[in-house]
C-alpha cells in the first residue's frame, strides 16, 4: 500500500484505534487500518524486553506479557489504543518515576517514505529519539520493542479529599506512591461523568478523587481481591478502566514544579469563569524523557486534563485554558485538542530542528504528512 501511494504520489496516513481527537490522521489520500496488524511476537526475559506488532492495542498486551513473567512498566487510564498510536503521541500513565509508552521504545521496524523496510535501534540513539513522538510521521511502524519489567501485583487505594486536603498532602501523594493521581471534582455529579463512584455517604463538590497504587506481593490466587476502591491484583488488571462515555479533551503538560499552582489555577477559571464546565478536572505526573518532541522532554511533569461534553461549545473554556497556562510553558498531548504552532514547537522543544531533520531523512518527500503535521513540523 506505502509503494501504490509512493508511485501514485498519494499521502499516507496510518489510523490506530481512533482515540485522538486532534487531526493527526486526516488524509485525502491513502488511509490504512492498523488493526490487522496485532499479536506480540518475542520476548527477552533477561533483558526484560517485548515485541509486538504495532497495531497490537495495549489492551491485548497483559494476558501474554504475564504468561511470559513480564509486564508494562506503566499504563494509562485507557488501554484501547493501538501501540504505534500511543507511541506516536506520547500516551502516559501517572508516576513520577515512571515514563510514557514512548519513553519504552528501544527498537522498531517501519517502511520509510521511499518504500523501504528500515530498523532503529539503540545504536542509532538519534533517529530513536525522534521516533520515540514522531506523530506518525517517520513512516508506517510495523513493529516495535518496549523495555518492560518483571510483572507485578497492585493494590488500589480510593480515597475523596478535600481540595484543600489535595494541596497539602500533594507532595507526599506524588512520591508515596507508584501511581498517583486525582479527578477535582466541581460539583457532586462530576464523578458520574466518568463512571466514577461518588463518596460514601457525602457529595463530591469541590473535592478530589485520588486513586493510589502500590505494588504489592501476592502469593496465590486467594489473595486478589475485585471490590471497587481496594482492587488487589494483576497490574494491568487494576490501574485502567472507566471512562467510557464520549467526550472532547483537552491535555497540557507543565514542569512539575509548576504543577500545584497551574492546577490551582485552573479550578479558579472554572469556578469563577466557566461555572457550566462540571466534568472532573484530571492531574497526573510523568518522568521526563529524551524524545525531541516528547510532551516530557527534559522535564518531570505534571499533566492537566479538562473534559467537556462531545459536541458541545467548548473552545471558549479551553482556550481560555490554553491562555492561562501560558506563563508555564505548556506542552500539548497531541493526540487531544490543543492550540500547538510551529513558533510555540521551536521554542518549547530545543531539539526540534534535529527531528525535522531525521523526519526528513526518512520520508524527503513529505508522504507522511498531513495539513496538521506540516504545520507543525513540515
Amino acid at each position: 500500500m506505502v509503494r501504490f501511494a509512493i508511485a501514485e504520489r498519494l499521502p499516507i496516513r496510518a489510523a490506530g484505534s481512533g482515540h485522538s481527537s486532534s487531526p493527526l490522521v486526516q488524509t485525502g489520500g491513502v488511509l490504512i487500518d492498523m488493526s490487522g496488524l496485532s499479536g506480540v511476537t518475542g520476548h527477552d526475559s533477561e533483558r526484560r524486553r517485548a515485541r509486538a506488532l504495532a497495531g497490537t492495542t495495549i489492551h491485548a498486551l497483559g494476558d501474554p506479557l504475564w504468561d511470559r513473567g513480564l509486564a508494562l512498566s506503566n499504563e494509562g487510564d485507557i488501554d484501547k489504543q493501538q501501540l504505534a498510536g500511543a507511541l506516536a503521541t506520547g500516551t502516559h500513565g501517572s508516576g513520577i518515576r515512571l515514563g510514557s509508552y514512548s519513553s519504552c521504545l528501544t527498537w522498531v521496524k517501519l517502511i520509510n517514505g521511499l518504500g523501504e523496510v528500515v530498523e532503529i535501534g539503540e545504536g542509532e540513539l538519534r533517529e530513536l529519539r525522534a521516533a520515540r513522538v514522531a506523530l506518525g510521521t517517520l513512516g508506517v511502524f510495523l513493529e516495535v520493542e518496549l523495555q518492560v519489567e518483571d510483572s507485578y501485583h497492585l493494590e488500589e487505594e480510593i480515597t475523596y479529599p478535600t481540595w484543600g486536603e489535595t494541596l497539602e498532602t500533594w507532595d507526599a501523594d506524588v512520591a508515596a506512591n507508584r501511581h498517583y493521581s486525582f479527578l477535582w471534582c466541581m460539583e457532586d455529579g462530576s464523578s458520574e461523568l466518568f463512571d466514577l463512584p461518588g463518596r460514601p455517604g457525602g457529595d463530591m463538590a469541590d473535592r478530589s478523587y485520588t486513586k493510589k497504587y502500590r505494588v504489592v506481593e501476592i502469593q496465590n490466587e486467594d489473595e486478589i481481591s475485585l471490590q471497587e476502591g481496594s482492587r488487589r491484583d494483576r497490574a494491568y488488571r487494576v490501574y485502567p478502566g472507566g471512562f467510557t462515555t464520549p467526550f472532547a479533551e483537552f491535555e497540557y503538560f507543565v514542569d512539575a514544579k509548576d504543577g500545584k499552582a497551574a492546577s490551582q489555577d485552573i479550578r479558579d477559571l472554572i469556578l469563577t469563569k466557566h461555572p457550566d464546565q462540571k466534568w472532573p478536572v484530571e492531574v497526573r505526573w510523568v518522568k521526563g524523557d529524551d524524545g525531541y518532541i516528547s510532551q516530557f522532554a527534559g522535564r518531570d511533569t505534571t499533566v492537566i486534563t479538562l473534559t467537556a461534553d462531545a459536541g458541545s461549545d467548548y473552545w471558549p473554556f479551553f482556550r481560555d485554558a490554553d491562555a492561562l497556562l501560558q506563563k508555564y510553558s505548556p506542552r500539548a498531548h497531541w493526540g487531544k485538542v490543543n492550540f500547538m504552532t510551529r513558533e510555540r514547537m521551536e521554542y518549547l522543544f530545543p531539539e526540534l530542528d534535529t527531528f525535522i531533520q531525521v523526519r526528513r531523512d526518512f520520508d524527503p518527500h513529505g508522504t507522511f504528512l498531513n495539513d496538521y503535521t506540516r504545520s507543525l513540523v513540515g
